[in-house]
């Protein structure tokens, strides 16, 4: 690994002033524990303790137990929501689940740049890798956890599953502010029993939002920061409303930013709203909305060729040539949606809890790229057209804006149940039911000499909307499931045994004349049996066992349909395999809960079959991304990974991640022509070696954190001929708190540094492929070979930002 001097004499520098810092700060207020109940913290804006994720108490995380509860009188001088009361300043709460499960809670959330999305506040838990796309983490999805990525993690947010059903694109910066976030659970390698997912093999990823205050006020906070990037939020709280039970917020927030390498930006405009009603012993029913508006500049991924060559400079155009598909106003991604989270809680008698979860989703674009298509004798389909006479004839070509407005709708109900049987057995059982359609309907306005016209009227032929895709496709999913736990040994031993049958039915059409098949139907049932077991040798002291199934449907709406391009007279992408990814795996483990540290400890294995690699492509001749999943056939993966967290002492608490992972193909890759001699390589996308080292200050008045961490070599091609270099990436935080002035609560002003050393490093695979140079396959024909893409990390950004509650 090639890390620059500058790099880590920066990172030692911060480190060392961190801890420089306590000998001039002041001391905070003592916290002072009064009996049992919810947590309150003196800011009308602090959040209650993060509520539930809508799940059934017994099955989530595996008969995850309940968290202990604790009543706060005084607590921090914070608006944030913070408490400083999880070890690892916010990156180690405690577990129970008997598996590797991790997580992060307000007390690391809240010190984390105002930009930051689900994807980068977890980037230093063990096995959880994130992959950076701009220095501000306002875009990007894009993680593996231990060699999974994205699309193969399933994705909870109050409860329901808001990830694209089907490519598995979370798009995290959709659903919630970082502001309203009251936490986030990871579980690496596997998803809870009834958790409502068809793709989660990589493991499950959780995300709360914070509970209204009861208190009647709002929290307010604006920033800004190099590349020009800025965010104003605003949370305004119902706190309690007379005697009905029913308290809520609604926030707005605006951010955006101007690209740090190449031209254009990001703009975002974001609602959240949760109100919240509870009665009686444990009934609750909360209403979760979000409305998000965001437009970005996409971002051009090179080769590693191209890297090397141009660096950061490799980048759509400034300005606008005629026929010129690389003019960035051209190139530009839409990310819209609408939610709305409805988890209820109902308490029907002593031993029996009923949880039902009903969602609404609508996600919609457009995306846009530049492409030229003829101007004469291009095809629609199979069939060629005659001359089209729209925009600016460039040596017999025509520049357009090649426009996809995605449309996608979902509906679902997850319901759950608990009967407590007898004091030691509860036996749980559910269903899922959801029911997606997605239109797809491609279109290319002319764009004319001066740069502009491609917001006017669609190119046509014959009376026809010219397409490459005229996608519709329908999804049904039922799932049901069943499990007991048995606790035994005065509660030290807990068994838990659980059965899950996953049914989902799917159909594609394509209406684009020559689109053979027209229509494509997939059809999966997949039975998914789980079991754990823990014991607890002591009060702090758990060691646990497991053995699970999940399975993965086939990714992308183009898994089942052609795609076409004015360009060609054929189709340029055909549909890929449709076997279901399928994936055993277990785990043994230890866990250590104390009064002056958290440890845990894991050792995995997992073997999967029809293993489907994500990638993206363009289409030929186009700046268009799509999805391109790739079945390589089997794969088996083990390691180890592990995490320690210490408490306060001294108002300092260091935290230290990481993993262990050897993953490995187990056939041989099919070109189509013949076999490459793959079995046995290292899978692609699974650094060997992960790890990170965290240390959060706060005295109540000063505070900061710095994370430094290390992601190993990672191979790009099947036969690992290409490989991504190592990377040493750290931030800080640095930040004061005023006393509180009249409404005024709390003050405080904080600064984020991310990437201090500037390193410009390339962060992930956009892109694999089997092979970087030319094979020989095994039946003598000649495979050639093409380089992967990249994703190019940010570089070093500073954003600082001034919030108060009120």
């Amino acid at each position: 690994m090639r890390v620059s001097l500058r790099q880590i004499s920066v990172s030692c520098t911060v480190l060392i002033g961190l801890f420089s810092v306590g000998a001039h700060a002041q001391t905070a207020p003592k916290v002072k524990t009064v009996g049992k109940g919810n947590v309150r913290h003196a800011s009308a804006a602090a959040a209650d303790a993060p509520s539930a994720s809508g799940l059934s108490a017994s099955v989530l995380g595996q008969f995850t137990q309940a968290p202990e509860e604790i009543s706060v009188k005084g607590g921090l001088p914070a608006a944030t929501g913070i408490t400083n009361r999880t070890p690892g300043g916010g990156l180690m709460p405690v577990q129970t689940a008997p598996r590797s499960q991790s997580g992060v809670t307000r007390d690391f959330i809240a010190k984390q740049s105002p930009t930051s999305n689900i994807a980068s506040l977890i980037a230093d838990l063990p096995g959880a890798t994130m992959s950076s796309q701009d220095p501000l983490g306002m875009t990007g999805d894009h993680i593996t956890m231990r060699g999974m990525n994205e699309t193969q993690i399933g994705y909870l947010f109050e409860g329901a599953p808001l990830a694209d059903p089907i490519n598995y694109a979370p798009y995290t910066t959709m659903l919630v502010d970082t502001e309203n976030l009251g936490s986030v659970t990871v579980s690496q390698g596997q998803p809870d029993l009834n958790a409502p997912f068809y793709n989660a093999v990589g493991g499950q990823i959780t995300a709360t939002e914070m509970n209204p205050s009861h208190k009647a006020g709002g929290f307010i906070e604006a920033g800004g920061g190099t590349h020009s990037a800025n965010k104003e939020f605003l949370r305004l709280e119902t706190g309690d409303i007379g005697n009905t039970g029913i308290r809520g917020f609604v926030s707005f927030s605006h951010s955006g930013y101007n690209n740090f390498r190449g031209p254009g930006g990001l703009f975002r405009y974001h609602l959240d709203s949760k109100f919240v009603k509870e009665w009686g012993q444990g009934n609750s029913i909360a209403a979760v909305f979000s409305y998000n508006r965001q437009e970005a500049t996409s971002w051009r991924e090179p080769t590693k060729a191209q890297w090397k060559e141009y660096g950061l400079g490799f980048n759509y155009a400034s300005q606008f040539t005629p026929g010129e598909s690389t003019y960035y106003k051209l190139n530009r991604s839409n990310l819209n949606s609408q939610l709305i989270v409805l988890p209820m809680h109902f308490t029907l008698a002593d031993k029996l809890k009923l949880q039902v979860t009903p969602y609404y989703v609508h996600q919609f674009g457009p995306s846009l790229g530049g492409e030229n298509i003829p101007a004469s004798g291009g095809y629609y389909g199979t069939q060629q057209y005659g001359t089209i006479t729209a925009g600016t004839n460039v040596n017999g070509n025509i520049l357009t804006s090649s426009r996809d407005p995605w449309n996608q709708k979902t509906g679902g109900i997850n319901v759950s149940a608990d009967w407590a049987i007898t004091k030691s057995n509860t036996f749980s059982f559910g269903w899922w039911y959801a029911y997606t359609t997605h239109e797809e309907l491609s279109d290319f306005r002319p764009v004319y000499a001066n740069g502009q016209g491609w917001s006017g009227d669609v190119i046509t032929v014959n009376g026809k909307i010219l397409s490459g895709y005229d996608l519709n496709f329908v999804q049904q999913v039922n799932t049901l499931f069943i499990a007991d736990t048995q606790k035994l040994f005065h509660d030290k031993l807990t068994l838990s045994a659980g059965f899950r049958v996953a049914m989902v039915s799917r159909q594609g059409t394509n209406l684009i004349p020559g689109a053979d098949p027209y229509k494509l139907q997939g059809n999966y049932f997949e039975p998914l049996p789980q079991f754990a077991a823990s014991y607890q040798i002591t009060p702090h002291d758990q060691v646990y066992i497991n053995g699970t199934t999940s399975f993965r449907a086939p990714e992308s709406v183009e898994a089942y349909s052609q795609i076409f391009d004015p360009n060609s007279s054929h189709a340029v992408e055909q549909p890929s395999s449709l076997k279901p990814e399928y994936s055993i795996g277990e785990e043994i483990g230890y866990r250590h809960q104390g009064s002056f540290y958290n440890f845990q400890a894991s050792f995995f294995n997992y073997n999967m079959t029809n293993h489907q690699v994500t990638s993206s492509g363009y289409i030929p001749n186009t700046n268009m991304l799509i999805s391109s999943p790739i079945n390589v056939g089997g794969e088996t993966a083990r390691g180890v990974q592990a995490e320690l967290g210490f408490k306060r002492w001294h108002h300092f608490a260091p935290y230290f991640s990481g993993q262990y992972l050897h993953a490995t193909f187990d056939n041989n890759y099919n070109t189509g022509s013949g076999l490459l001699p793959t079995a046995g390589k290292t899978a692609v996308g699974s650094p060997k070696f992960t790890g990170a080292i965290g240390l959060s200050y706060d005295d109540g008045t000063y505070f900061g954190n710095f994370q430094l961490r290390y992601v190993d070599t990672q191979y790009t091609t099947f036969m690992n001929d290409q490989k991504m270099p190592a990377y040493l990436t750290s931030d800080v935080t640095l930040g004061y708190r005023f006393k509180s002035y009249g409404r005024v609560r709390h003050p405080q002003i904080q600064l984020n540094l991310m990437n201090i050393g500037d390193n410009k490093y390339l962060s992930g695979a956009a892109s694999y492929t089997a092979s970087a140079n030319s094979r020989v396959t095994s039946t003598g024909a000649t495979y050639a070979g093409s380089s992967p893409t990249y994703m190019v990390a940010g570089n070093f950004a500073a954003f600082v930002s001034l919030s108060a509650g009120f």
